[in-house]
């Protein structure tokens, strides 16, 4: 694998990324009024193993997935899976500002994580793209400032639950295959949903079925594509580059939900735009934490 540290290779793939996840934003939203959220992570799961394996066959077959680390894999995606669930139980309970807001706070879990097990410098440039991005959501959603209730306490949960599958996928893009960690996140994701979606099952609708193929499709490569920008660059580098799928995710709803694209917005991304910005320049610094 080409591991070769490279700021505009992580952020051309983190593009990718933001594409694939605004795309899943969109169709998400039109999948979950008719069908469970079991149901639709499990499909999402089995059509992105479909979707997986001829990556996998031009890659030699089988063997490109085998590891040595599966406790670690079996761990990630378990956190991952968790996560998943209390992010999308949280939109059920409080505002989906709220849960923006919270599950923004990802970047500071996953740049203490990385910079405490794995080894990553925290550079002057990397702590100014955190804390400019969070402003920048809070500034965007504008959470409100009542008493904290359960809904806010689960939505901190999947945001740290977050945190920590990102940082176990920096520690696996070392030594695994992009493909391997794909893999296994479709498999084990696939095991923990199947008796839940099975509990829950109702055969969706033919029209839905366009929805759910492209969250499956979508959701499996925007993975890829995080991945690959890992092989490039720190995940403290990689992380606050999401900071951008607020503002893009409310250009998105401008323009097809006819949402309010208010001052706000505007002002919250010109400060999450600035801080990536300054998370992107060159330092020596960073070169040198950079995966080997």
């Amino acid at each position: 694998m080409n591991r070769t540290p490279s700021k505009p290779l992580a952020a051309l793939w983190m593009a990718g990324w933001l594409a694939l996840m605004l795309i899943v934003a969109v169709a998400g939203r039109e999948a979950v009024r008719e069908l469970n959220v079991f149901e639709l992570m499990a499909i999402r799961s089995w059509i992105g193993l479909c979707l997986l394996y001829p990556l996998i066959w031009r890659a030699g077959g089988f063997s490109v997935v085998k590891t040595r680390r599966l406790p670690l894999h079996i761990a990630r995606n378990t956190i991952h899976f968790g996560a998943q669930l209390g992010w999308f139980y949280a939109l059920t309970l409080i505002p989906i500002g709220q849960v923006v807001a919270i599950e923004f706070t990802m970047p500071i879990w996953t740049a203490i994580l990385a910079a405490s097990f794995l080894g990553e410098r925290m550079t002057i440039w990397k702590i100014a793209a955190i804390v400019l991005g969070i402003v920048g959501v809070v500034v965007i959603v504008r959470p409100a400032t009542s008493e904290v209730d359960p809904g806010q306490l689960i939505a901190l949960a999947a945001a740290v639950g977050f945190g920590v599958s990102v940082a176990m996928v920096k520690s696996l893009t070392r030594t695994e295959q992009t493909l391997a960690i794909m893999f296994w996140m479709l498999v084990v994701q696939s095991a923990a949903g199947l008796l839940p979606a099975l509990y829950v099952w109702t055969w969706p609708p033919s029209y839905l079925w366009g929805w759910v193929v492209v969250i499956a499709f979508c959701g499996t490569f925007s993975h890829y594509c995080m991945a690959r920008a890992m092989l490039h660059a720190d995940a403290t580098v990689v992380i606050p580059m999401d900071f951008l799928r607020v503002p893009l995710s409310a250009a998105a709803g401008w323009l097809i939900y006819s949402e309010r694209l208010d001052l706000f917005t505007v002002l919250g991304a010109a400060l999450i735009l600035t801080g990536n910005l300054l998370n992107l320049k060159s330092n020596p610094s960073t070169k040198a934490s950079a995966p080997s």
